[in-house]
């Protein structure tokens, strides 16, 4: 059978195109920016295919062929009218799956409740919505509708992590009382795989979810309890709103309060299963169910191991990714600014190169970290990611990773890096690093006057030429504002990641390390 799978550069996607391959199917990963993917080791197993799911003729060729098209695209946590993008989005799907002949539609959904008409959360109503668009699709479609999805790097687990690790005592809505039944990542991909092969008169939503039934408060104790913590003090209070509530989540968590918003909200609502007619076409597991206790560890196991395939932020924040790139053929000219510094180093290539890559995350950025910092928490609390995303890998990177608030945008192993930033700014901004054996393979400086030093300089055995160029892009009279205002810093920060970059690779090629570890300055 041939799989279309969207969503692919996301948390479920991501992991769902390595299980269809290994049940034996072939597999065409949709994206929208499918370079995007390079760097997953699936990547050559599939076929790649350049389509946005909104585009009517883009999608429909990308379908066409397949045997089943799993719809993994939602807007979570990108702004006010994401209703709005998710109903045309799956219209237009669904126009897409009928006229290219496809036999099957699978979409993951959200659990809801029988509640009156109006009193869902809006994140759930837009789901519900979606999963009845696709299945008045006239396509047979199963709409899995599942909770907290229990997993290593999933947003719902990531926060319910962090609120319990790093809050021994709390204070928390009345939702915490609230039951939910969660499901472990691997059922879902499990559920997923086998739902390709449904008898076709088959066309309905099915309640998917783990062996328990828990409160959030009743989670976040065993998680407490799996993870060797001491059992946490949890206060409910009345007086906690939704947008309180995901304020307070942004700030404690790694989850931006954008995406915790939605997550919060649905939580005001008891989510159990009525029903688990999904075992008669998708058969439990000999062993049963994946239970709570058992999910938490095999996460916490992936986390500690550095074995997270994919997170909650591998998905692109919306907006500048689709923004030309200063160096693009369509590139449309206007103000850019540009912080250039270069520096030779007496390090070989591999080692300076290293030291770049492992540059972020838990190690820092080689610069005035007070600073890093303060902008980090200003970032969160206007609803960005913050420092607290990290990094997937702590010594590699590929590209469309996350590190902190930037996104790999391109990498040439051994040779260059494109971050691009993805805080709230008023304006778009890269960070350039680049590593080469002489200051002659560099390009011209667009200031003439940026500081560094002449290609002669970098001649010699086991010396290095290390380029590092800030780049900004402002949006209006904000933007021109925001860049003046900061300008004043660069010397301290860009200045003092140039010098201490540099000096951390110069200690290790004088130790003979092969830099296993991260030497800070």
């Amino acid at each position: 059978m041939r799989a279309a799978v969207t969503g692919v550069t996301g948390y479920v996607g991501g992991r769902l195109v390595p299980e269809l391959l290994r049940a034996g199917f072939e597999v065409r990963a949709l994206a929208r920016h499918p370079e995007r993917l390079a760097g997953r080791e699936w990547v050559h197993d599939v076929e790649t295919v350049s389509a946005d799911a909104a585009d009517l003729g883009q999608i429909r060729a990308a379908l066409e062929g397949a045997d089943v098209a799993y719809y993994l695209v939602h807007s979570l946590g990108t702004g006010s009218t994401f209703e709005a993008r998710d109903r045309r989005t799956a219209l237009t799907f669904a126009q897409a799956a009928r006229e290219a002949g496809v036999g099957r539609i699978v979409y993951l959904g959200g659990m809801f409740p029988d509640v009156p008409e109006g009193t869902l959360s809006r994140h759930l109503a837009s789901r519900k919505e979606v999963g009845e668009i696709l299945l008045a699709s006239g396509v047979p479609t199963t709409v899995l509708q599942a909770a907290v999805i229990l997993g290593s790097g999933s947003a719902s687990f990531e926060m319910m992590r962090y609120l319990t690790e790093r809050l021994p005592a709390m204070t928390t809505p009345r939702w915490v009382d609230n039951r939910i039944q969660p499901i472990a990542v691997r059922d879902v991909l499990r559920y997923l795989v086998g739902s390709a092969t449904m008898p076709p008169d088959v066309s309905r939503a099915f309640d998917v979810g783990g062996p328990d039934v828990l409160t959030y408060r009743d989670m976040m104790q065993r998680y407490a309890k799996v993870a060797g913590l001491p059992r946490r003090a949890i206060v409910s209070v009345p007086v906690l709103t939704p947008r309180l509530s995901s304020l307070w989540v942004g700030l404690v968590t790694p989850v931006p309060s954008g995406i915790a918003r939605p997550l919060v909200e649905s939580l005001q609502h008891e989510v159990v299963c009525r029903e688990h007619d999904i075992a008669r076409y998708v058969p439990d597991p000999p062993e049963g169910l994946v239970g709570f206790d058992r999910a938490v560890a095999l996460a916490l196991e992936r986390v500690h191991d550095g074995e997270v395939t994919t997170r909650w932020s591998s998905a692109s924040v919306p907006g500048a990714p689709s923004d030309p790139l200063p160096s693009d053929p369509d590139w449309a000219g206007g103000s850019l600014y540009v912080d250039e510094r270069r520096t030779v180093v007496d390090a070989p290539r591999d080692v300076l190169w290293r030291v770049v890559e492992e540059i972020g995350g838990q190690g820092g950025w080689y610069s005035w970290s007070l600073a890093w910092r303060v902008r980090g928490l200003l970032d969160r609390a206007v609803g960005g990611p913050g420092l607290r995303r990290g990094r997937r890998d702590e010594r590699h990177l590929r590209v469309d990773d996350e590190l902190d608030w930037w996104r790999v945008e391109a990498i040439e192993p051994g040779r260059r890096l494109l971050l691009r930033a993805e805080m709230r700014l008023p304006g778009l901004a890269w960070l350039e690093l680049r590593v080469d054996e002489a200051a002659a393979e560099l390009p011209d400086a667009t200031d003439p006057a940026a500081p560094g030093p002449s290609p002669e300089d970098a001649s010699g055995p086991g010396r290095t030429y290390f380029a590092q160029r800030a780049l900004f892009y402002p949006h209006g009279l904000a933007g021109q504002l925001y860049w003046w205002a900061v300008k004043p810093f660069h010397g301290v920060v860009f200045g003092g990641m140039q010098r201490n970059v540099a000096a951390a690779a110069e200690r290790a090629a004088r130790a003979g390390e092969t830099f296993q570890g991260r030497a800070r300055p």
